[in-house]
């Protein structure tokens, strides 16, 4: 039996969180008040009874998770912490204020937010990897998402749906707020909840529906998700606007804040129902388990001078090297684990290994919820896959997420394929994510100090592998460190810069030697550090010799000579410019004007 006070208290919280909800939002003059209303009931269910929680330590790894999917809601979720005593009440009228932590959607700037949430059909995927990661960690704990019935018609809800089924997550819980009503207009499905749970259930998941303003009806359907050997589906029946006359099931209302008039007509229907009640929450709990600090990795290598070595394999080892050290290392990969060779990690550490197949979104939010955890993660992907996890990528940045990302099989340099399968826009996509890295060896060695350099980056990383073997040009003890490069050919008589990265770099040491015998002195640059760049050395190199020629296997376009033309430098750009095909590494390479031959003739250009 339920205890009947236990239900009063309840449904008395979800009034409370109701006025959090519509008074901030007033005073904000924005915000998706509506959106809060619809879901009081669950969010109070939950906090107040359902998940175990340490008000205290709420960022300890022994409590259960929750994640608002639907970050339009936020209010809703800002009002249950602070009425648990996670931060005073008063901050609560800071809402979406220049100076307050209480951003329009949330972000991990106020403790029992992980990450950030608000791109809507993330919350999932995220979640299922908080899930993963605990049942990793030995944590019996559970992940509570929370997900409005407009987001699930994104594919990505379906991904974290698929994979969440095949692993048999059983502490994963999605809730939907089943409420009818989208932005513009109603729900695909509206109020039809067996029409959610046919679909849900045949990707291996326990479901219920329930009514999600009966606080009886949920306490119901969350003793059924305790109990279920499957990852669970709440699909609860809501009103959007619940509580509110005036607003209940209205079109039209979904981002629009009170008026102040308006307000005064909510709070005389609210107010009465809420009464003073003395309520300890029994779900309250010590948490004990802080996430670890990370550490710093070192790795060595062990390749000769002239060996043929792809750096997408050079980057398998290092992986491998790195685990050895670092028990807190995870590896995911979208069924490519054999060409961008983190099958050597997979192969050595099964358990720390998985396989996210070709669901490149869902793979980036998973690994945004193990990396919550305390997980260092490392992802990989060929580089033109990942543009379809962009948004994932860039709502990482405002996690303030520690992801380590691998893109293969970059540029025309892969040759046969064609253009379908060649990166040759992924610099431009992660140089634009806030507080990110970019890195783009050219041999073995670089790339496995490099891979060791994004494990002990916070932040998001990328690292872009080659297909093609390159020769060795380093020697083990050589050191690379974020925001270097490399003067490979330097000379007081150097007449020309030549900037290369990657698999370029090959080519302007060719185009060194051919000039050389003409006469004709260069300087080459292996410019390994895309972002951020060694301003330093190519400011000087710029200064010291004629012209400065960028040369890349990229679209001009957000690549390394715009990178080197934000210096203030005014680079010779070749980069690809004509429509890529199939065909012969060489010969593409030597079409787009960025082979050594390519580069020859456009030193000669510029000095004869």
């Amino acid at each position: 039996m339920i205890d009947e006070n236990i239900i009063e208290c309840l449904e008395n919280v979800a009034n409370i969180l109701r006025l959090h909800s519509i008074r901030p939002t007033t005073k904000a003059k924005s915000g998706h008040p509506t959106s809060c209303l619809s879901s009081a009931e669950i969010v109070a269910t939950l906090f107040f009874n359902v998940m175990n929680v340490d008000p205290k330590h709420i960022d300890y790894l022994d409590n259960d998770e929750f994640i608002l999917s639907k970050g339009h809601a936020a209010p809703v979720l800002y009002a249950a912490l602070a009425e648990i005593g996670v931060f005073p009440r008063e901050k609560l009228m800071t809402l979406r204020q220049f100076d307050s932590e209480l951003e329009g959607h949330p972000v991990p700037r106020v403790k029992g937010i992980r990450v950030a949430t608000g791109s809507l059909g993330q919350g999932l995927s995220i979640g299922l990897g908080m899930a993963y990661a605990k049942r990793l960690l030995g944590i019996n704990r559970r992940v509570y998402v929370l997900l409005g019935d407009g987001e699930v018609a994104e594919g990505s809800v379906w991904e974290a749906i698929n994979l969440a089924g095949k692993l048999k997550v059983s502490n994963l819980i999605a809730i939907l707020d089943m409420n009818r009503l989208g932005q513009s207009e109603p729900t695909m499905f509206q109020w039809d909840g067996e029409a959610y749970a046919r679909r849900v259930e045949a990707f291996g998941w326990n479901t219920t529906i329930c009514n999600g303003h009966d606080v009886k009806d949920l306490l119901r359907a969350f003793e059924e998700a305790r109990k279920s050997d499957k990852p669970f589906f709440i699909i609860a029946k809501t009103t959007k606007g619940k509580g509110i006359s005036f607003l209940e099931n209205i079109e039209g209302r979904h981002g629009t804040a009170l008026s102040e008039e308006e307000l005064k007509r909510a709070e005389s229907e609210i107010l009465p129902k809420i009464k003073e009640i003395k309520f300890q929450p029994s779900n309250f709990i010590e948490a004990k388990i802080s996430i670890e600090p990370r550490k710093k990795y070192s790795i060595k290598t062990d390749y000769k001078i002239g060996d043929m070595i792809a750096t997408r394999e050079a980057f398998g080892r290092a992986l491998v090297k790195l685990g050895e050290q670092n028990e807190r290392m995870v590896v995911l990969d979208g069924d490519v684990k054999n060409s961008t060779f983190t099958i050597y990690f997979f192969n050595k550490f099964p358990e720390r290994s998985l396989q996210c197949y070709i669901a490149e979104q869902n793979m980036v939010g998973v690994a945004v919820g193990l990396q919550s955890q305390g997980f260092d993660v490392f992802l990989s992907s060929f580089a033109c896959f990942l543009s379809r996890a962009y948004d994932q990528i860039r709502m990482a940045s405002y996690s303030r997420a520690n992801l380590k990302i691998a893109g293969s099989h970059a540029g025309v340099s892969i040759g046969e394929d064609g253009p379908s399968q060649m990166g040759l826009e992924d610099l431009a996509l992660f140089r634009a994510v806030f507080g990110s890295i970019v890195l783009y060896p050219c041999d073995a060695v670089s790339a496995e100090k490099l891979t060791c350099a994004m494990a002990n980056y916070e932040g998001i990383s990328y690292i872009r592998t080659t297909r093609p073997k390159t020769p060795v040009i380093y020697s083990n003890d050589e050191e690379f460190h974020v925001g270097g490069s490399k003067a490979l050919r330097c000379s007081a008589n150097d007449e020309v810069t030549v900037v290369a990265a990657g698999v370029t770099v090959h080519e302007a040491l060719k185009a060194y030697e051919k000039l050389k015998a003409d006469g004709i002195n260069i300087r080459v640059i292996d410019c390994y550090s895309v972002k951020p760049l060694d301003a330093e050395t190519l400011i000087k190199a710029s200064k010291e010799t004629k012209h400065i020629i960028t040369v890349e296997d990229h679209y001009p376009e957000g690549g390394l000579g715009e990178a080197v033309a934000s210096l203030g430098l005014k680079p010779h750009i070749l980069a690809v410019r004509k429509m890529p095909h199939s065909g012969k590494p060489e010969e593409l390479l030597a079409e787009q004007g960025i082979d050594a031959g390519g580069i020859v003739r456009k030193v000669k250009e510029l000095i004869l």
